[in-house]
């Protein structure tokens, strides 16, 4: 069953490449940085501190697309942890029917934090052991 996570952090670092969020258990105190680019991190923290942009950057667009044609943003699900690398799906609703669209956990969390209310993110319980015990 997978377990609900939050947001936490967010750490942009203009000296490295990789930029790190963390996730934390919303009823546990479980939590696990994911390493992502400076693009993603960028977007996910203009989201989180209600920038508003001119015209419609990537994730909005995403967003956008989806509810133009028909569909309702659902969730997100962060499943597997392969090669220290995350997989994610993004969980999109047509028809009553709930698609899963491969997704890498940057861009999901991002489309996320682009909707409003915030989607609700999920982490298997596979990814939580995986991340605790190193991958």
């Amino acid at each position: 069953m997978p377990v609900q996570m939050q947001l936490s952090r967010i750490i942009i670092s203009e000296i490295n490449e990789q930029q790190v969020i963390y996730l934390k258990e919303l009823e546990g105190e479980r939590s696990f940085p994911i390493l992502i680019g400076i693009y993603e991190a960028t977007s996910i923290d203009r989201r989180v501190k209600r920038y508003k942009s001119q015209r419609p950057l990537t994730h909005d667009l995403l967003v956008n697309s989806i509810e133009a044609l028909g569909g309702e943003l659902d969730s997100v699900v962060i499943n597997e942890l392969r090669d220290h690398t995350y997989f994610a799906q993004l969980r999109v609703r047509v028809n009553g029917e709930l698609i899963e669209i491969d997704a890498r956990p940057s861009d999901a969390i991002a489309v996320a934090v682009t909707c409003n209310p915030t989607l609700p993110i999920y982490v298997s319980e596979e990814v939580l052991e995986d991340a605790s015990s190193g991958g």
